[in-house]
């Protein structure tokens, strides 16, 4: 892809029960290499880290998008993420003349789109867009943790864990939990059972 400009696209957080799916887009600079780029999920906490720095000093532009919880309730989670990945492509600062989303799925976007399945690990680009997307959404719920210290989103990230699921349970959905998703649904009936 001589002369192209790629900007590679992920997502996180398609199957936690509360928070945002946090999308990001990513254009490497060809002349400035970054190494030890993978699928986010293959690297550790600190690995991770490591690379979210260096992948903001040295790429060429970073784009973030998102969707809520109410959207994703509104639209569904694959909408939502499709979504947030557009948002994030928008947010660029420099334009790409090609997309390329980790997955089976297009986005809507002006530039021509390839989905890539397992881009994740075969693209340097998507690598780098989901290590950014990772991390973002990690530090959110470690955030979200301080608020709520009694849900434990620190050690699951909002995925349907026993200790989330046993959390659920004891004290009910909160407002950043995605009220479509099943397990939540089943917290919220008995919330309003144990109300009524």
């Amino acid at each position: 892809m001589a002369n192209q400009i790629v900007a590679g696209v992920d997502e996180v957080g398609r199957g936690p029960l509360a928070g945002a799916v946090v999308a990001a887009a990513v254009i490497l600079d060809p002349n400035n290499p970054i190494q030890g780029l993978a699928d986010s999920k293959k690297l550790s906490e600190k690995k991770r880290e490591a690379l979210f720095v260096e992948i903001q000093e040295k790429a060429l532009a970073v784009g973030v998008g998102r969707a809520e919880p109410a959207e994703i309730d509104e639209l569904n989670i694959l909408q939502a993420s499709l979504v947030a990945m557009v948002r994030a492509v928008n947010s660029l600062e420099v334009t790409p003349t090609h997309v390329l989303v980790d997955g089976n799925q297009v986005i809507q976007v002006e530039q021509p789109c390839e989905a890539v399945v397992g881009g994740d690990h075969l693209i340097q680009e998507i690598s780098a867009a989901s290590i950014i997307a990772k991390v973002l959404r990690d530090r959110e719920m470690m955030e979200l943790a301080l608020e709520y210290p009694e849900y434990g989103f620190d050690k699951h990230k909002g995925y349907p864990t026993k200790v989330h699921m046993a959390a659920l349970e004891e004290h009910g959905a909160l407002e950043i939990h995605r009220k479509s998703f099943r397990p939540v649904q089943n917290a919220l009936k008995r919330a309003a059972l144990e109300r009524s």
